[in-house]
């Protein structure tokens, strides 16, 4: 086993470009690689070289020698600390400039194949308030900055440290999400210290107050979902109506769970309706979709309208087509298309969310769309064709992992027409499209800017059955 080298400092070193969970690339004099995070193309910086391994090593910086250009004042007094938005310190076009990058190194590199017609990158019409769901943790522990130690931590609200999963850095304005978003978190910590509740300590899995989900709608509504770790109904009731007492009108659905396992997913947990309707109605592009506090579904709703849009562009549907929705989720793209196709077939692997494009379905009065529960390897079959009709266009869009081998080669036994491939990661998507391109070109790339000020980017391609 290589034998890791001790910390040192390598100077003024140019940083040239951005890696791929956007850290600034520099090389030394000596050759050296190094990934440096905070740093962006331009900079020359001195570089605290904290792990080497062979040609490349890690670091952060420990002295700007000369800033680029193309860094720009952060606007978040949390950003450097909380570990989201690690690019609002490069300017926006300069963001969208690599992510773009990001997508023509993908397809150049892994997929090693041609691209007829490369459109620029969409960009976020907006870069602040964007996301409509936003999680919150309660810890005993609040992280320190530099300044503040050897001070007690104290309790915080807010988002878990990268590398530190016992603390939280403490929120007091975070600017991914519109209020009453702040307004409800503040509120929340305020009240827990005024009753002397106890947040969570995550190591001994103690306390009371777990977690906080604030998700909001662009028609004006909003949910919150709280989970306490031990079900005491008086605090609950105590702490629940003060909390709606000071902020009125502003949540219009309050929702809490009891979370006693050792992990915060709560898709296993009864979800125990406080005040309200129990869920929130978000509209895109006409269509309705109820958002339930388990609910799956894009977190930038005005940019998953225009990701939507390019899908139907794509697709170039007459009204005449059977479309198969592959990852399917909650339905949404299957019912954002339904309306200009004849039949869309929706595949999910988790049970739930199918439950979710059912109701959104019936919400809509769509009577074009079936959907079935389960992995869409297993799922694909002779049989499931022969039920549902050869698919004209297929739409897949999976997780960050990609399509399973077994899919891809369904997919290329099956020959539909066209695919349109929706992906959250380029890597993978490049590496499928590389699969396909056995029986396919590729004709349109669109990269989809959905999370401005991180390195994350949707991609969407069309990709055509050769003849």
């Amino acid at each position: 086993m290589a034998r890791r080298s001790k910390s040192f400092i390598a100077p003024a070193v140019p940083i040239h470009g951005v890696a791929d969970r956007g850290k600034g690339v520099g090389r030394t004099p000596d050759g050296l690689v190094l990934f440096v995070e905070g740093a962006v193309p331009g900079d020359v910086v001195d570089v605290f070289v904290q792990k080497k391994k062979g040609g490349f090593g890690e670091g952060r910086i420990e002295n700007l020698v000369q800033a680029s250009p193309q860094r720009v004042e952060a606007f978040c007094a949390h950003f450097g600390v909380c570990g989201g938005c690690k690019w609002q310190h490069l300017a926006y076009e300069t963001q969208l400039h690599h992510k773009n990058q990001t997508v023509l190194d993908a397809f150049a590199r892994i997929a090693k194949v041609p691209v007829q017609e490369f459109l620029p990158i969409l960009g976020a019409p907006e870069t602040v308030n964007y996301r409509n769901k936003l999680e919150f943790a309660f810890s005993n522990k609040r992280w320190l900055l530099t300044e503040e130690m050897p001070a007690p931590g104290g309790p915080g609200l807010g988002f878990h440290r990268a590398g530190a999963f016992d603390k939280v850095v403490d929120i007091q304005k975070c600017h991914l999400q519109a209020d009453p978003s702040n307004s409800i978190r503040n509120t929340a910590r305020a009240i827990a210290l005024e009753q002397d509740l106890e947040f969570y300590d995550v190591r001994r899995h103690e306390g009371f107050l777990r977690n906080l989900m604030v998700r909001l709608t662009t028609t004006g509504e909003c949910m919150l979902l709280v989970s306490f770790a031990r079900g005491e109904p008086e605090a609950i009731r105590a702490f629940l109506d003060t909390l709606l007492e000071r902020l009125p009108g502003q949540i219009t659905t309050l929702v809490y769970c009891i979370n006693p396992k050792k992990n915060d997913t709560v898709f296993d947990l009864e979800m125990i309706n406080y005040t309200g309707k129990g869920f929130v109605v978000e509209n895109l592009g006409g269509r309705q979709f109820k958002i339930g506090p388990k609910s799956f579904f894009q977190t930038n709703s005005r940019q998953a309208k225009n990701l939507y849009d390019v899908v139907v562009q794509f697709a170039g549907l007459t009204g005449a087509e059977n479309v198969y929705d592959l990852y399917t989720g909650t339905g949404s793209i299957a019912l954002y298309v339904a309306q200009y196709c004849r039949q869309v077939v929706g595949i999910e692997e988790v049970p739930e969310a199918i439950a979710d494009a059912h109701e959104n379905q019936a919400l809509n009065n769509i009577n074009n769309a079936v959907f079935y529960a389960g992995d869409v390897k297993n799922v694909l079959s002779a049989e499931f064709i022969e039920k549902h009709g050869k698919p004209d266009l297929v739409i897949t869009d999976p997780p960050r992992a990609g399509m399973h081998e077994k899919a891809v080669r369904f997919l290329l036994d099956l020959e539909a027409p066209r695919i349109v491939y929706v992906s959250c990661n380029p890597a993978t998507q490049a590496r499928d499209v590389q699969w396909l391109s056995e029986k396919y070109r590729v004709l349109k790339v669109q990269p989809v800017d959905m999370f401005p000020h991180t390195h994350h980017i949707e991609n969407v391609a069309l990709l055509e059955l050769q003849h």
